[in-house]
Formats: C-alpha cells, sequence, structure tokens
C-alpha cells in the first residue's frame, strides 16, 4: 500500500468516475484503475462499485477512504514539519476565495504579496463555500479567504474585513435618488440573485425573504451565474441585484447606481480560514497583512481582530 494509491482512491471517491478521477490524479485511466485493483486485491475487500458510467464506494469502502483522507492528511503535515525549519515564505501558498471576494481582492493583493513575499507565489482556487471548506480539510488548500459564519470545526478563521451589502439599480431608476432602501421593497422588481450554491445568495435572500417566495406576486427572482455577469443584466435594464459594495467600488460601474439598504444593513464578515496545527503561521500573517494593505475599496477593514476558532481538535 502506497501514499499514491491513497490518494488515488481518494480521487476516485471525489470525481465517481474513473476518467476524471485519472485526470485529477494525473495519471492515465488505465494506471489508476490498476492501481485501484492491485490495492483491492491486497487488502482483499472491493473498495468501490463499478456501474455504468458512475463508480460509488462500497460501505468499507468509504470508511478506508475516509481513513485514506486522515493519512495523507498526516503524511503533509509531516512534509510541513519538515518545511517548519526553513523560511515560511518560501514555497507555494494554496489560496481559496468565494467568488464573491476574489475578483474584487486578488488583484490588488497579488502586487502587495509578490512584493513582500517574492518566493512564495500564489495557487488561486475560486469556488463555492462547502468546497472550500472540503478542500482546507482535506489539505488541498493551506488557506481560504470566505464569508462567515461557517462551521469551524478543525479551522481557525482570522477575520479581515465586515462589508455591508447594496442595492444595484440601473441610471435612471425610480429608487436611484432614495438615501436608503428597506430590504423588503426589493421583492417588488426583478432581482437577479446568484445561483444555488452561493453563500452570498443566503445572506441576500435571509435579508429578503419574499424575494423568492412563490406564493408572493412581487417574488420574480432570476438567476446569474457570477456577480459579474449580473451587473451587465442590471446595467441593461433586465432588473435589479444586491451585491457586497466592493463589488461596485472596486469594478467600472458604468450604467449602474449603488443605494444603501436601510438599517438594519445586511452584511458579511470575510475572513482567513486554516486548519489548526498550520505550520506556516508567518504565511498567514504576511497573507492577511497584504490582504489589508490591498486597496480593495468599500469595506472596513480589522487589522486587530483576533484568530477564533470551535469544534473539536
Amino acid at each position: 500500500m502506497t501514499l499514491t494509491e491513497l490518494r488515488y482512491i481518494v480521487n476516485l471517491d471525489k470525481e465517481r468516475h474513473f476518467g476524471r478521477a485519472a485526470e485529477r490524479s494525473f495519471v492515465s485511466q488505465p494506471t489508476l484503475s490498476v492501481a485501484v485493483k492491485k490495492l483491492e486485491d491486497e487488502l482483499g475487500v472491493i473498495l468501490f462499485e463499478r456501474t455504468r458510467g458512475e463508480v460509488r464506494p462500497t460501505d468499507v469502502g468509504l470508511r478506508i477512504v475516509g481513513q485514506a483522507r486522515r493519512v495523507l492528511a498526516e503524511a503533509k503535515l509531516v512534509e510541513d514539519l519538515a518545511r517548519e525549519g526553513k523560511d515560511e515564505l518560501v514555497g507555494p501558498i494554496r489560496l481559496g476565495a468565494i467568488y464573491t471576494v476574489g475578483p474584487y481582492l486578488l488583484p490588488g493583493l497579488v502586487p502587495v504579496l509578490k512584493a513582500r513575499a517574492p518566493e512564495m507565489p500564489l495557487v488561486i482556487e475560486e469556488n463555492f463555500t462547502a468546497k472550500l471548506l472540503e478542500q482546507l480539510r482535506d489539505n488541498e488548500l493551506d488557506v481560504a479567504i470566505l464569508a462567515l459564519p461557517v462551521d469551524l470545526t478543525g479551522l481557525v478563521a482570522w477575520p479581515v474585513y465586515d462589508e455591508d451589502f447594496v442595492a444595484v439599480l440601473p441610471e435612471g431608476h425610480r429608487w436611484a435618488q432614495l438615501p436608503a432602501l428597506p430590504s423588503k421593497r426589493l421583492a417588488e422588481e426583478h432581482l437577479l440573485l446568484l445561483g444555488p450554491g452561493h453563500c452570498f445568495r443566503d445572506q441576500v435572500v435571509q435579508a429578503c425573504p419574499k424575494c423568492i417566495e412563490p406564493e408572493n406576486a412581487g417574488a420574480r427572482a432570476l438567476t446569474g451565474s457570477s456577480l459579474e455577469t449580473i451587473r451587465y443584466m442590471v446595467a441593461s435594464g433586465l432588473g435589479i441585484t444586491v451585491a457586497p459594495r466592493a463589488a461596485m467600488e472596486n469594478r467600472d460601474a458604468a450604467g449602474l447606481v449603488a443605494v444603501d439598504l436601510a438599517e438594519p444593513a445586511p452584511g458579511r464578515q470575510v475572513a482567513i480560514l486554516f486548519r489548526r496545527g498550520f505550520p506556516r503561521m508567518q504565511a498567514v500573517r504576511v497573507l492577511r497583512e497584504a490582504v489589508l494593505a490591498s486597496g480593495m475599496r468599500g469595506v472596513r477593514w480589522l487589522p486587530d481582530s483576533t484568530p477564533a476558532e470551535s469544534g473539536p481538535h
């Protein structure tokens, strides 16, 4: 049994498809198939049920894959511990960011971090909150920038900034001159939302539940694939949306008007998350300092915040 074989079965469990698992593992499909069969023969159990077009772990396979994840995480920790005696600012940092943060933060963050830690490049992954948390816990990411609250079991969150949400309207809209817009009035218009899976969508719906209630005659929510796509649809006159303030202040807002939402105004807190015991804390600190110095507009920075954690070790 090798770490490589354990990595193969973990990837096969994630993809549930031999071809995609092989691509994820950077090997050919026959290589991965032979390795999985070899491991099954060695262990004397069937790890995966093969059906047409799909692969599913057996009951015992599911338990073995779970243990394989832990073994791989511990093996990576050995490498990280060995790196502790070296310069923590040398070597890549695997950074995850949610879709509603990355486009507005990264343009300013990357040059600042490159100047402060030139030998610590970023390997960047944008994804949904749930997926980034999974990758963080599986040691596929080193740090992730997410909106709180999330389940912090096994993780530490270091808040970076607070941010309000604003209504985004096309120029000339009847609400464009309002000093503040009550959230409940959003249901009066065609409201463009991100699709399911985006935590930001859930936060907007929490602020205006009637926006998606089918029994409400005014609930006419439409879906877009990204905040940037939705902004273009709003500018074209298709409807209105809600966005983090940074999405308006760090992008060209031609054809758009941002209006504050009335108190209690919805918003979010964004934090850097990492695993408990992550050995490159100096790298996390430098990354956080670079975020604070990124020059992103429209947020309230939290330079004096302290890391928080919860859940069992």
